[in-house]
């Protein structure tokens, strides 16, 4: 989730996609944020947010899942 964050950073700052960081760093948040890219508003792109959102909701739900799923797997 951090990454998402410091890659949104990254544009206000001139020319850090350009660095080897921010390369690196759009290579993995950019496939993920791009199922996120109709939420827009003029050049205000809200898919980062909606990126934390999405990855948000699963962690909690993942959290709350897995003890459930090991007591039937081991019982």
């Amino acid at each position: 989730m951090m990454i998402i964050v410091v890659f949104a950073l990254m544009s206000w700052l001139p020319g850090a996609y350009d660095s080897k960081l921010g390369r690196f760093l759009g290579k993995l948040v950019i496939p993920f944020q791009r199922c996120f890219d109709f939420a827009s508003i003029g050049m205000i792109s809200f898919a980062p947010v909606l990126a934390l959102a999405v990855l948000y909701i699963l962690q909690r739900a993942l959290v709350s899942w897995i003890p459930t799923i090991l007591v039937r797997i081991l019982s």
